[in-house]
């Protein structure tokens, strides 16, 4: 057997029930018919019993698989099937004290050396008042090989307003060999937080898992309750949740290019870019009265209706004009173009491994995207260009960036045609004991979350895999063997938040 027993759905998936021994199989089956591994969580369906999941997605427009497996004990580690399950098998280790046999990094990803919790942060029995004792200790990187190599750590704290995380590179000259991350020094304790609240009232913290992926947060939640309470969002909703969603990816964008131009020294062009991204959230504030387009959304549809015609059209029209204006100045700045072409190569073969997605992953030739592959929303009636390339570098991920804001704006105009007046909400209560999975193609890429609904009718598990937290995990593979003068542009050219991956 290799895919396990089909057993009652989760609703957003097909879920198959699995022994852990047949993991590594049914896995590698997956990605030899072309499917890929997307998060792998646990969960306490009850006190005393731990259960695994692994979410995978298969060929577009098909069920994601959710396979499910009882955790007695020591699990075989599956990193060395599909590497971007690592990470997970090491959060799960952390917060669940869960072992993974055979795990090739087998040291801690979210707790720091030195954390010392009276029991895995996640288990039940937690006392909720404790505090995690915290002794200094030194973190756990590669050892020196060579007294040629230098040794540099760099953060938590850096320059600017720049997100917290300790860099620790390897260095001979100016040549990285080795570059260590350790993130999870903002770690809120997201998912935990979620527990015990009714679905309606958590809107409010999904919007703040990542501040500039509010609006994709809350769709991908309120999509996950939505599919376990079984309720149909009214179309006005959808196609204003499809609008609303790429006015976020607009800002975003902008928001990028004018940091990587910074990172190029073109300071005129940093200032460009950031005041191009000032006025989409303006047309955001104008429309929804958040310039991050929050309290808006809710399981069922929206809070509110909101009126986006004649004037949202027009206004794009504008903005979109001096976009394309800005692109074609960088696009013609030989200065740019030097430090971005050839920086930072991220092949297919890595960014498949490793987990790469959205923008990163289309730049290095892997075409994906939930919006047309799992549609959404109302995505499925709309005509989307999914833009990509092939060379992986800063200059592709740029590119695709840039050709995704005029995707955005074609997008948006598709919506205000098909706009029609209609309710925007409906009633949308689960059930005790359902639970759904929901998803959305964020500016950064992939977002999932997986919801669960207790005896009680309360959250019992929300987990949220973020697209930060896979890019983070690729970033390093394009800074081995890169030139210290490039790291600053590399890391601008991924879009990295850490809000994001340390949740």
């Amino acid at each position: 057997m290799t895919d396990g027993n089909p057993t009652a759905a989760m609703a957003g998936a097909r879920l198959v029930s699995i022994e852990p021994e047949e993991l590594a199989r049914a896995i590698a089956k997956l990605i030899e018919g072309g499917g890929r591994m997307q998060m792998a969580y646990a969960w306490y369906p009850s006190r005393d019993r731990l259960e695994l999941r692994y979410v995978a997605s298969r060929a577009p427009k098909q069920d994601f698989l959710v396979w499910r497996c009882e955790a007695r004990g020591p699990v075989p580690s599956v990193a060395g099937i599909s590497p971007l399950l690592g990470w997970y098998e090491r959060e799960i280790t952390d917060l669940f004290g869960l072992e993974f046999a055979g795990h090739p990094e087998p040291h801690r990803l979210v707790l720091h050396q030195g954390a010392g919790p009276v029991l895995p942060p996640l288990d039940p029995a937690y006392p909720v008042a404790a505090r995690m004792p915290l002794e200094p200790a030194a973190s756990q990187v590669p050892e020196l090989q060579s007294s040629d190599v230098q040794r540099l750590p760099f953060g938590p704290v850096r320059a600017d307003v720049v997100e917290s995380v300790e860099l620790i590179f390897y260095y001979v000259g100016e040549q990285i060999l080795h570059l260590h991350p350790q993130l999870f020094f903002k770690h809120r304790g997201m998912e935990k937080r979620f527990e015990g609240r009714t679905a309606a009232s958590a809107v409010v913290l999904a919007e703040r898992v990542s501040g500039v992926g509010s609006f994709a947060h809350a769709l991908a939640y309120c999509q996950a309750v939505e599919h376990a309470a079984g309720c149909a969002v009214p179309r006005r909703a959808l196609l204003l949740r499809s609008l609303l969603a790429e006015l976020e990816r607009l800002y975003n964008h902008l928001h990028y290019l004018g940091h990587l131009a910074d990172t190029t020294t073109l300071k005129v062009g940093n200032a460009e870019g950031k005041l191009l991204e000032e006025r989409a959230k303006q047309i955001n504030g104008r429309l929804t009265g958040s310039r991050f387009l929050r309290g808006l959304l809710v399981p069922g549809g929206l809070r509110r209706d909101v009126d986006p015609r004649p004037w949202l059209g027009q206004a794009l029209e504008s903005l979109h004009r001096d976009v394309a204006a800005y692109a074609a100045m960088l696009e013609n700045t030989n200065s740019y173009l030097d430090r971005l072409l050839t920086t930072g190569i991220l092949s297919r073969e890595v960014a498949f491994d490793q987990g790469a997605t959205g923008p990163i992953e289309r730049a290095s030739g892997l075409d994906r995207d939930l919006r047309r592959d799992h549609p959404y929303a109302a995505y499925g009636d709309l005509a989307l260009t999914v833009p990509s390339g092939t060379s992986g570098d800063a200059h592709a991920r740029a590119q695709v960036r840039i050709a995704e804001i005029d995707a955005s704006v074609a997008l948006i105009q598709g919506v205000l045609d098909l706009l029609a007046d209609g309710p925007v909400r409906t009633e949308c209560e689960p059930m005790p004991d359902t639970e759904g999975l929901g998803w959305a193609e964020t500016p950064r890429g992939s977002l999932f979350y997986a919801v669960h609904i207790g005896n009680d009718g309360t959250l019992a598990r929300v987990k949220i895999k973020s697209p930060s937290f896979s890019n983070w995990r690729v970033f390093p593979f394009t800074v081995h063997d890169s030139n210290m003068m490039d790291y600053a542009i590399n890391e601008a050219s991924f879009g990295l938040t850490v809000a994001g991956c340390d949740r």
